[in-house]
């Protein structure tokens, strides 16, 4: 009698420490069910108790739930871009992977071997954060929140797919997630202008500037030509649509159908930067990624300015005439049409 006593008061008070933990761990579904009890400090109560752990499994199995959709409806995502990809490359690049990958081609793909990842920098379309993750990911780094802009970009200590072989190219393009992010094309431009040409840089504005100003600006004053500073984006326009432009293309501005090569290289995942972070987070998951390494969300580049939107690139590109925006859009043709990205403007073409 005394032994069945002592049980039944240990699974009581199993029970009852089980029911005060699931109490503390989600207080706020307490809050919204009876903000009065709350108020006034009263017991909480069996009905309570029983309220509160059928609250806390509906709320899981709902959560759990919408999450499966959403995976669901990303993987799905992923199936049509890759499709719609494959299509654009069979009729505009046919037999192109059947072409051996020369080392100038995967010149941009970075290598993180652990979780056998290959990544082709994009830049202006999350490249800093994705090297912090890939940093990360290879044991480089343990916080993506550690690593300074600088850092990420010249001491990230990753490798490139150019650096192996031809037998470690090849087997690693065979068996690696080939990962590409991109970016709607005419807000990547102006994103790369603002960030090159507006704000001080000891290179850009030398290398660049210098030959910008002084083939298309008409009495360009001495300043002007001695620095590179203050370059217009109709110049910086004009520049990239020039045949013989002064000076060489740039990895910010190139199309990224020619920087990443992706009729060739077949990419596993084609994310957006429109949803950088559900789609990264969701590719982290499905490597295996740790599960406390998230797509970091902040902007240490130029932290005060405004992110480039739509609505500023629309801006940006009222300075140029019909002419001049149909060009542009040219230039990006094949970028608009491979990742499905609509029309900026209605009178294109």
């Amino acid at each position: 009698m005394c032994v069945c006593v002592c049980v039944y008061i240990y699974i009581y008070m199993y029970m009852y420490i089980y029911v005060l933990y699931m109490y503390y761990n989600t207080c706020y579904i307490i809050i919204h069910f009876d903000d009065s009890a709350v108020a006034s400090k009263q017991p909480v109560t069996k009905r309570h108790r029983k309220l509160l752990l059928k609250s806390s499994l509906t709320a899981s199995s709902a959560s759990a739930g919408g999450e499966e959709e959403q995976q669901l409806k990303l993987a799905r995502t992923q199936e049509s871009r890759r499709r719609l990809l494959s299509e654009v490359c069979t009729k505009y690049h046919p037999g192109v992977t059947e072409q051996p990958v020369s080392q100038r081609q995967v010149s941009r793909v970075y290598v993180e071997d652990r979780s056998q990842l290959l990544y082709c920098e994009v830049p202006k379309a999350g490249c800093s954060n994705w090297k912090r993750v890939l940093m990360v990911l290879g044991g480089s780094a343990t916080s993506t929140r550690d690593i300074p802009h600088d850092a990420a970009h010249y001491a990230n200590h990753l490798r490139r797919l150019e650096s192996y072989d031809r037998a470690g190219i090849a087997e690693r393009l065979r068996s690696y997630t080939k990962v590409l992010f991109v970016r709607e094309p005419f807000e990547r431009l102006v994103s790369a202008f603002r960030d090159k040409f507006e704000s001080p840089n000891s290179y850009y504005h030398p290398v660049f500037g210098r030959p910008i100003i002084s083939r298309y600006r008409t009495n360009a004053t001495r300043t002007a030509l001695r620095t590179g500073a203050g370059v217009t984006f109709r110049e910086f326009v004009q520049y990239l649509l020039d045949v013989h432009r002064p000076v060489g293309m740039d990895i910010h501005w190139e199309p990224v159908s020619q920087l990443c090569n992706p009729c060739l290289l077949s990419y596993n995942f084609i994310g957006k930067f429109e949803s950088l972070e559900e789609e990264a987070n969701f590719l982290l998951q499905s490597v295996g990624a740790p599960r406390n390494l998230t797509f970091p969300a902040f902007k240490d580049r130029n932290p005060l300015a405004e992110r480039t939107s739509s609505i500023i690139t629309q801006k940006y590109f009222s300075q140029l005439n019909a002419t001049e925006r149909q060009k542009a859009f040219d230039f990006y043709y094949m970028d608009y049409l491979m990742f499905n990205y609509p029309k900026p403007f209605k009178d294109l073409h």
